[in-house]
């Protein structure tokens, strides 16, 4: 039976863990408050950078080193930014442990941020950059969120810009990392066959003396803003994004989000996968994602279809957003959405790494444990009427957006949208 334990050491690292017994794995990750939210428009994409400098070298590791450390013993080490954290994670065998705790800390305390290897990673985040630029299904999601979001760092893109990364130099980046990634912003996690005791042992040993003050950002919410948005670019498709508020991590109303959008397009069965690619034809790609913040909360479609059936699934998605706000799912509709969600949830739990990360959000947004059960209740309780109401909230279209990349014209879009 998995146990859950959480400590608090002096400097404000929360150390919290799920102990198993019956694997023989251990993920740990470091978790950090700190995202492209966080950055203001000069130092637009720094948390990604910083995360990316962490594994080219320390005091005692080469950057081969660190790489050789983790391949020698079958494990795998990763990290990822986001808009509101950045994580650096170890999955290895149980009986390395000790080891992985050794270099997460190494690399979190001890990166030297020699410059000649900061030039060359810059050449890495610009291929990076580029490569996205190249990825149209991709890419298309950053440019709804830059338009969505506004001004606003919710809209800032986590890789920063072209002309943002070339002019990062390392007593901005130090500066930078000296005054976010501190203890009071810290989270490390751990989910596997280990002990808790052990595990906070080893941590306040490797990172008890990590000063405790950081600076935290005062984050405004920012406001949501319709329209319709178009980036011509010579594409045989065109990518589009329908995107409107949705709730927030925090809100007691995401379970019914949850519910809602696998109803809509979470999944091969959903109202759009099935009118859109299955009845019509239009389109190979096509499905609905929630994006929650801390604060506010972003539901967006993709779909990828031809310049001469735009407007077509444009019309078909928002007469399945009109549809939800006006007719109650039946039964059968709600209670196979719920079983979906549940069956995914379930199956999750079946990795340390997936617990790792539940982990680590569950004490980030909600400073608690949420044990499976309630969320398990929590889709249960959603009801077809509550579903409704939220629908005719949220598809209001003074704050739907539209954005789109390929040969179209706003004037086509907006045609497409009165027509639907």
């Amino acid at each position: 039976m998995p146990r859950y334990r959480k400590t608090v050491l002096d400097n404000g690292i929360r150390i919290v863990s799920e102990e198993i017994d019956h694997v023989r794995s251990v993920s740990i990750g470091i978790w950090v408050q700190c995202g492209s939210r966080h950055e203001d428009r000069e130092t637009n994409g720094m948390a990604h950078f910083i995360e990316h400098m962490l594994f080219k070298g320390t005091r005692s590791r080469s950057a081969f080193d660190i790489a050789a450390a983790i391949d020698s013993v079958g494990g795998v080490m990763n990290a990822f930014t986001g808009k509101e954290l950045t994580s650096f994670y170890i999955k290895i065998p149980d009986y390395h442990l000790d080891m992985a705790i050794d270099l997460l800390a190494d690399i979190f305390r001890n990166s030297v941020f020699d410059p000649d290897e900061i030039s060359k990673e810059k050449s890495v985040v610009l291929q990076e950059i580029h490569m996205l630029d190249d990825s149209p299904d991709d890419y298309i999601h950053d440019f709804f969120e830059e338009k969505f979001w506004k001004d606003h760092p919710l809209g800032y893109h986590v890789l920063g810009t072209r002309e943002r990364v070339e002019q990062f130099d390392r007593n901005a980046i130090l500066s930078f990392l000296n005054a976010r990634y501190r203890g009071q912003n810290l989270v490390l996690t751990a989910a596997g066959r280990l002990k808790h005791e052990h595990l906070v042992e080893r941590v306040s040993r490797s990172l008890g003396s990590v000063p405790k003050e950081a600076v935290r950002n005062g984050l405004s919410s920012p406001s949501a803003s319709g329209g319709i948005t178009v980036l011509d670019k010579d594409l045989e498709q065109v990518h589009i994004v329908l995107g409107c508020p949705a709730p927030s991590s925090l809100s007691p109303r995401r379970y019914a989000s949850f519910v809602m959008n696998a109803v809509l397009g979470g999944s091969m069965s959903s109202r759009l996968f099935q009118e859109i690619r299955e009845r019509r034809g239009l389109a190979y790609a096509v499905h609905s994602y929630l994006t929650p913040y801390t604060d506010v909360g972003m539901l967006g479609i993709y779909a990828g279809t031809s310049e001469a059936n735009v407007r077509e699934v444009v019309g078909v998605i928002l007469d399945e957003l009109m549809r939800l706000t006006r007719d109650p799912l039946s039964d059968r509709e709600l209670q196979s959405a719920q079983e979906l969600i549940k069956g995914n949830f379930l199956l999750s739990m079946e990795s340390t790494d997936n617990r790792m990360t539940r982990l680590a959000k569950n004490e980030i947004i909600f400073s608690k444990d949420i044990p499976a059960e309630e969320v398990m209740a929590g889709i249960d309780g959603v009801s077809a009427e509550e579903i409704r109401a939220l629908a005719g909230e949220i598809f209001n279209p003074s704050v739907i957006g539209l954005a789109a990349i390929g040969r179209i014209s706003e004037q086509e879009l907006a045609l497409s949208v009165l027509n639907g």
